[in-house]
């Protein structure tokens, strides 16, 4: 077993290790890795002995990720050493509940660890829906859209494609002519769309997302609010970007495809849709999160601004970093009460 990954699995609750020093602990594991997604609706007895079980396998393995698991399935974001990869997926392959999952094989690893620890958390769902489960046919799903076949329904102008990521998703990058919502939820998104969508209702309909698993259960919902011809691109933006390269296609998706870990994004267009945060006029689709810890809001920064400012996402915040360390705790109260509400990025939470 890696030495790095032991070290940080030794670390207890009374002497927890750092953000920095996970980050610092995965950097030094110089070994390739392939990271991937991968998710199952298939119902699980006791999701809290099936977390442990992911666990004590997975560290063997020297695994690192973030997944959610549920009793209606699991949801999975990782990645695993090149090197152990083969037992990694002969042990997936002989569980029961995951016996046969379709791997999303990331387009790109990019410069440094997509995940800097290991993960498994138990949740009441695996995706935060907010809707209840039992008021419609979760199983009523639309069929599945090969990236061949979405790509006719992104040229077809009787039919409508509509974007399930979240504004910030979709800001860095869509498939031509998407119906992109301006929400900041999954949850948010399947309030509106059925209301977004009425004029559309007779219209084929083509849903999308990173992977795949929001559009499984929003094709349901759809269905349920009356919508009869909803598809969805199976594997979602990742596979598509796959197929197309496999199979010679046309590239179809602009821009570049925003992913929860620490690469927050992958190279699928090659054009940069989207614009500085901070300045307003250059064009950027690289996110950061502000150095100020009390802050921590993804933003867009190009590189002069970047340079100019550090990796602040404001003024304020890099006069923040600079309070004494027995203050924090009161500007972190006066910061989340008069300024967090009022600013326009986004705070994600990362492995």
């Amino acid at each position: 077993m890696n030495t790095v990954a032991t070290a940080a699995r030794k670390k207890t609750k009374i002497d927890p290790i750092s953000r920095v020093e996970k980050r610092r602990l995965a950097e030094a594991d110089t070994r390739e890795r392939v990271t991937l997604s991968f998710y199952r609706y298939v119902r699980i007895a006791d999701p809290e002995a099936f977390r442990e079980r992911l666990v004590d396998k997975w560290s063997q393995l020297d695994c690192m990720g973030r997944i959610y698991v549920a009793s209606e399935g699991i949801n999975a974001q990782m990645n695993v050493p090149k090197e152990n990869w083969d037992k990694f997926d002969a042990w997936v392959k002989s569980q029961p509940e995951l016996r046969g999952v379709p791997y999303k094989i990331a387009v790109e690893e990019g410069e440094g660890p997509s995940f800097i620890k290991l993960a498994v958390k138990v949740r009441d769902k695996i995706v935060a829906d907010g809707l209840d489960d039992s008021s419609f046919d979760v199983t009523n799903v639309g069929e599945y859209l090969t990236a061949a076949e979405m790509n006719d329904y992104v040229d077809d102008p009787d039919a409508v494609v509509v974007d399930m990521r979240n504004n910030y998703e979709s800001e860095v990058g869509h498939f031509e002519s998407a119906i992109t919502p301006d929400v900041e939820t999954f949850r948010d998104e399947l309030k509106v769309t059925p209301e977004t969508l009425r004029i559309h209702k007779n219209k084929k309909i083509a849903l999308y997302c990173t992977g795949g698993i929001r559009c499984e259960k929003a094709s349901a919902w759809l269905k349920h609010n009356g919508f009869e011809n909803v598809k969805h691109l199976k594997g979602g933006i990742i596979d598509y970007a796959r197929q197309v390269k496999q199979e010679g296609l046309e590239n179809k998706f602009k821009g570049k495809n925003f992913v929860f870990d620490e690469r927050l994004g992958e190279r699928v267009g090659s054009e940069i849709i989207s614009t500085c945060h901070l300045c307003r006029k250059e064009k950027s689709d690289t996110h950061y999160h502000c150095e100020n810890q009390i802050c921590h809001r993804l933003f867009l920064g190009c590189p002069g601004c970047i340079e100019k400012r550090g990796s602040y996402c404001s003024r304020a915040c890099n006069l923040i970093s600079l309070v004494p360390q027995k203050h924090k705790k009161t500007v972190a109260r006066l910061y989340n009460e008069h300024i967090r509400k009022r600013r326009p990025f986004k705070k994600v939470r990362m492995s």
